[in-house]
């Protein structure tokens, strides 16, 4: 989300002070962003420990990320009653409580209730982060400061998979949500050391209550109905049909009541503007393939190819690296040239990444597998500055934040519908052809009789025998299963290509570039 203008009633802050400052909203934003990340690798052993599937798990990541996505359309309003300091820190402290609670919950219920608070509590905390290190610095030295938050938001994906992996094996999953209370209590008690004289003005705004209410009930209606559609058969349950109503009615009130309002909690007019919608559209549809993929990667390779949460988290670790190396240098460029080469480019990178994982199988190395992770860096490093610079351009500076709150909460949504899509879709495919592998085994099959003698002979029983042959099916069967997924997430990829050219090429030096460090 992009950062609001830094007030200009407080000088910035000078040696060991700003320094501290920076470190403390920097750990902030870091925390918040690994625990985007940490969960992916440690789904199965919470799922086991849980006793639910592990595509169940994934709702510990999308509870937290709609939560998060509803929050953030209300930042500005709290900020304007509460004070942009007292915010921040409150949302740290509440953060550091949730995660507590997510650590303690002894069953998935009490998990998904308490990553649900965790990430609505989390929404101020990034936008916020960027609007106080940007009052500590000069103008003369913003972009410094973003620089240096950004590095934050893009080492925290590349420390999320190997922490949480280590973890999982070696303490217990508790742990990955347990590590933020130290952290999180520090980085509080230093903000609010640094900060507290430099509160911001309070006045009392108006709130959209109904708009707010509507979008809670149609946005967490369409969240449930795809997380909980697989295990109830669709819409031949009356639940799920339910679900499906309540989101589109709702969304139909949602659009009418915020058009109309004086003061809506989304304003829905940025839609009228060519390069919003183009822009907020591609990066929603973007992020959604790419972190339905984040979640789905380890899930096959801890379930389907024998790796430890450890050695998951190493094939996903290296994406950041080539990213933290580029991003600078796409934020230094992305003025010079039409940000829509740039997006482009992200986008046909990300294609070749899943083609190569579309190419996996159950022989692939880690050597093998690692590979794409390491090249899809150069395409995260390309995606979000160019996308967010297009999305924001043309706009008048006061629009920004409410332009740049509707689109992080239509990315962070996609990224949660990403998942629950990705996941349903790669056990239908493999129930699929599981059944398919089956049918090919029966009536005397040649290779069916000879593999079930083989195993016999090995001393075991025809039962076994048959159970070992399943397990290979099963394992066959998510592996083509996987290989589609990335096959079709690789086609929509370049399909995206085609949408951020129906925006025009915005004017060099536009709030869009200004903002675009804020991207992540």
């Amino acid at each position: 989300m992009s950062p609001p203008q830094a007030p200009l009633a407080h000088p910035p802050l000078t040696g060991s002070a700003r320094l501290l400052g920076t470190l403390a909203l920097s750990a902030a934003t870091f925390m918040n962003v690994l625990d985007s990340s940490i969960a992916n690798v440690s789904l199965p052993a919470i799922a086991g420990d849980l006793g639910v599937s592990p595509v169940q798990g994934t709702w510990v990541i999308t509870s937290f990320a709609v939560a998060n996505a509803i929050a953030v359309p209300l930042t500005g309003w709290l900020t304007q009653r509460i004070g942009q300091v007292r915010l921040f820190v409150a949302s740290v402290l509440l953060f550091v409580l949730m995660s507590w609670l997510c650590g303690l919950a002894p069953n998935m219920t009490l998990l998904i209730a308490a990553r649900t608070l965790q990430g609505f509590v989390a929404g101020p905390m990034i936008p916020l982060s960027q609007t106080l290190l940007l009052s500590s610095y000069p103008p003369a030295k913003a972009g410094l400061a973003m620089a240096m938050w950004s590095m934050t938001t893009l080492v925290a994906p590349i420390m999320g998979p190997l922490l949480g992996g280590w973890i999982t094996d070696n303490v217990s999953w508790p742990w990955i949500f347990y590590i933020n209370v130290p952290v999180g209590l520090l980085a509080a008690a230093c903000t609010w050391g640094i900060y507290r004289e430099r509160e911001s003005a309070t006045r009392k705004v108006p709130i959209d209550a109904i708009g707010l209410a509507l979008l809670v009930v149609w946005v967490g209606a369409l969240q449930l109905m795809l997380d909980m559609g697989k295990e109830h058969d669709w819409f031949h349950s009356p639940l799920i049909v339910g679900f499906a109503v309540t989101a589109v009615v709702g969304l139909a009130f949602f659009l009418v009541w915020e058009l109309t309002d004086e003061h809506p909690v989304v304003d829905l007019s940025l839609f009228k503007r060519r390069n919003f919608w183009a822009g907020a559209l591609a990066t929603a549809v973007g992020y959604g393939v790419f972190f339905g993929n984040v979640v789905l990667l380890p899930l096959w390779l801890q379930q389907f190819m024998g790796y430890t949460a450890t050695q998951a988290g190493m094939v996903l670790a290296p994406v950041g690296l080539l990213a933290i190396v580029l991003s600078p240098i796409v934020g230094l460029t992305v003025n010079r040239f039409d940000p829509r080469l740039y997006a482009s480019f992200a986008f046909v990178v990300f294609a070749v990444v899943l083609g190569m994982r579309a190419l996996f199988t159950t022989q692939a190395d880690f050597t093998t597998i690692m590979i794409p992770t390491v090249v899809q860096g150069v395409a995260m490093a390309f995606f979000f500055v160019p996308l967010v610079t297009i999305t924001l351009s043309g706009l008048h500076p006061s629009r920004i934040p409410a332009a740049s709150g509707l689109s992080n909460f239509t990315r962070i949504t996609a990224g949660a519908m990403g998942t629950s899509i990705a996941t349903t879709l790669w056990e239908d495919r493999s129930a699929m052809h599981h059944a398919h592998l089956a049918e090919s085994m029966q009536h005397g099959n040649a290779a069916l009789t000879r593999t079930l003698g083989t195993l016999e002979a090995g001393g075991l029983s025809h039962q076994q025998a048959l159970g070992v042959v399943n397990n290979q099916l099963t394992q066959q069967a998510f592996m083509l299963s996987t290989q589609e997924l990335f096959y079709g997430s690789a086609l929509l990829f370049l399909a995206l290509v085609g949408l951020v050219w129906l925006a025009r090429r915005p004017s060099t030096g536009g709030a869009g570039a200004d903002a675009a460090a804020g991207a992540h």
